[in-house]
């Protein structure tokens, strides 16, 4: 355990220590932990209950991780030691609250010959939010419904993308702007979340769903199992060929743009003759027709369990008995193969087998079903001050670019525009990465790596960086060794 006394507690009487690392300020006795559970009192010394996190890698792809505490040594005492592939990251950090100290550290390496400072921190978010990336062609619920986790509005969907349902969670007016209940479920439901576990969701109006961070999300019960090839449309104009020959006319059912092969351009260009199939809904450019049917968890995202009952009407100055026809969704799972009898109507016929094998081809171009949550943040305020004297700098050197912000040495995505506003996949940051303070916020992970001369430069508190062998020799027994997660890019100082 790491003593913090120094920085974020004070003794008090009868071996009490009063906590500072968060707005709470808990007292907290001998032996007991504050709120948080982040600090505890060991003998009236305030420790750090998680322990500090160091990512290693190898120096070159199957090369053996280099030690740790090899290079401490010849440590010169400059800034900068020897090369060494390790990451401090903030996780187990601690936090600069309140804001007028400087970050808990400020770590200076050496990456790629280059003068490198990072300066780690965990901030406490109450500006913060998790988008949930649901892979489903299914209707969860009405744009703008609230999502409702134990009784408590912690949410809403928002606008649908390509072949997923887009949940908002979280957010400052859920955690702060309404009931202590609503914050503290919030609170708890996106700590969760962050931490990779499940939670049950009801939308407001729709689905039960339970979401969970990598895993297929659960609809009302049912494991969905495939995100969609495209929209109708887009079907058609992938599996346009394969069907040429050996079926007259395809209806690919979806929600959004359902598709009609003859009609379409693709049918168009393999020359194929007019069906003479109408189907219901808004027709907006040739094969493409909106508003087939209303929302729901049926064929395509539909609420339609019938796929016959589609079509509107059939031509017969266009049609003809023993015309071929294929319904199907987007992802193969529903499907159905009908022959027009001598009164042109649809008659359900055994499927051939290169039909059959076109479907089946549908769903092998499918992905996986998926959760993905994305954790978002404002990383301003006065956190900034733990970096800089001028925290304006930060800012500017961030949005130029010039300064690298990873959590838990994941990638971040920056948010144009003012302030630090930044996005990550959970998934790509480490476990044990997030905590929560009961006021309630979150608290995360937060890196700033970038050039030493411009850490300088940027007014830092360059007083209080720590050399990476120093800081490994005083820590590195206590600290927490991880490898570096391969699908993260190494946080180097850019430029």
């Amino acid at each position: 355990m790491v003593d913090r006394t120094s920085i974020f507690g004070a003794a008090e009487a009868d071996g009490i220590v009063r906590c500072d690392a968060c707005p709470v300020l808990c007292r907290i006795r001998p032996g007991r932990a504050g709120a948080c559970h982040r600090y505890a009192n060991d003998n009236g010394r305030l420790i750090r209950t998680d322990p500090l996190v160091l990512l290693s890698r190898a120096v070159e792809a199957g090369a053996p991780v280099v030690p740790f505490l090899d290079a401490s040594q010849d440590w010169d005492g400059g800034i900068a030691p020897p090369a060494q592939e390790v990451f401090v990251t903030a996780i187990g950090a601690g936090t600069t609250y309140p804001d007028y100290k400087p970050a808990p550290f400020i770590v200076g390496s050496q990456h790629a010959g280059v003068d490198t400072v990072t300066v780690v921190t965990e901030g406490i978010f109450s500006y913060c939010g998790l988008k949930a990336k649901i892979d489903t062609d299914r209707h969860l619920g009405p744009e703008a419904a609230r999502v409702m986790h134990e009784g408590e509005q912690i949410g809403h969907v928002t606008t649908a993308e390509y072949g997923s349902q887009m949940l908002s969670i979280g957010g400052v007016r859920h955690l702060t702007g309404g009931s202590k209940r609503e914050g503290n479920v919030t609170c708890a439901a996106m700590l969760a979340l962050c931490r990779k576990e499940a939670i049950e969701v009801e939308i407001e109006g729709g689905s039960r769903i339970v979401l969970q961070a990598g895993a297929a999300p659960i609809v009302n019960g049912v494991p969905e199992s495939r995100m969609r090839v495209g929209c109708g449309s887009a079907t058609i104009g992938i599996f346009a060929q394969q069907w040429q020959g050996h079926v007259d006319e395809v209806i690919v059912v979806d929600d959004h743009i359902t598709g009609v092969l003859t009609e379409h351009q693709a049918g168009k260009c393999l020359d194929m003759r007019p069906s003479g199939v109408r189907v219901r809904g808004r027709r907006s450019t040739p094969g493409r027709y909106f508003q087939v049917a209303h929302p729901g968890t049926g064929w395509g995202g539909t609420d339609i369990s019938d796929p016959l009952s589609l079509i509107e009407s059939i031509d017969p100055k266009l049609a003809w008995p023993g015309l071929r026809l294929l319904l199907t969704s987007t992802t193969g799972e529903d499907a159905l193969y009908v022959e027009l009898d001598e009164a042109l109507r649809p008659v359900p016929a055994r499927m051939p087998a290169p039909v059959a094998g076109s479907v089946a081809r549908i769903g092998e171009n499918c992905e996986p079903a998926l959760t993905s949550i994305l954790f978002m943040a404002g990383a301003g305020g006065s956190l900034r001050a733990g970096v800089t004297e001028n925290p304006i700098l930060l800012t500017r050197g961030v949005q130029r670019g010039e300064v690298r912000v990873t959590m838990g040495g994941a990638p971040c995505y920056l948010f144009p525009g003012g302030g630090i506003t930044i996005m990550a996949d959970v998934l790509a940051i480490p476990d044990g990465a997030f905590g929560h303070v009961p006021t309630p916020a979150l608290v995360a992970p937060l890196e700033f790596t970038l050039r030493a001369d411009l850490y300088a430069a940027l007014g830092g508190h360059v007083e209080h960086a720590m050399a990476l062998p120093a800081l490994l020799a005083q820590y590195g027994q206590e600290a927490q060794r991880e490898p570096w997660p391969a699908r993260n890019p190494w946080p180097e100082a850019p430029g």
